[in-house]
């Protein structure tokens, strides 16, 4: 088993994380996207869609996407639970992952390829205009976001779960397009500090 990845993209750090809260350890295969070795026939052999990470299984199987690979470790080793703990947890759980990566990680990823000089050569056309008309939406969403942390200590509920994961990636993820959390989003600060301190947070 290995893990293609790279250090620099917050795709690749959702799985990090995820397998750091799990305890478990994959070689990796480190893939410079800046280098554009992402597009090498090698790796289009792997993945056609050109992105990383990608596991790589003993029998040759690829699963590419981070939430897939990281589904696919939650099953291997369900402890501790990551995408919810019962029926109704699990369908919480995947409703708020999805509402963070739609709505705060997607548009801070568009911000970042389309304004950012270091991906005019990866993000052609770069559109600075695109870029620019999703800055605001990170921020009407982190607002939303702060009323609902207002009542629970996690993005899904009582318990950290991937969710937790993609919001802090996403957030982590605003510095390069020098953006922050605004102060008066004082329950999304609060969350963030905390999620923060877990040792996984530095993988």
């Amino acid at each position: 088993m290995k893990l293609y990845t790279s250090t620099r993209a917050p795709n690749p750090r959702r799985v990090d994380i995820f397998l750091a809260e799990k305890g478990i350890e994959v070689p990796r295969v480190e893939i410079d996207i800046m280098k554009q070795e992402h597009k090498a026939p090698d790796f289009i052999a792997r993945n056609p869609m050109m992105r990383v990470p990608v596991l790589e299984l003993d029998d040759g199987t690829h699963i590419a996407e981070s939430i897939a690979i990281c589904r696919y470790f939650e099953e291997l080793q369900p402890e501790p639970p990551l995408f919810g703990v019962d029926t109704l947890d699990r369908a919480l759980v995947e409703m708020w992952q999805r509402r963070i990566e739609l709505n705060l990680m997607f548009p801070v990823a568009m911000a970042f390829r389309h304004t950012h000089p270091a991906m005019a050569e990866l993000e052609t056309p770069q559109v600075a205009e695109w870029g620019e008309v999703n800055k605001p939406r990170i921020f009407t969403m982190l607002e939303w976001l702060d009323g609902e942390l207002a009542a629970r200590p996690f993005i899904a509920g009582e318990r950290y779960t991937v969710a937790d994961i993609t919001a802090l990636v996403a957030i982590d993820f605003m510095r390069p397009v020098r953006l922050g959390v605004p102060e008066s989003c004082a329950n999304v600060l609060r969350w963030y500090a905390d999620v923060s301190r877990r040792p996984s947070a530095g993988a």
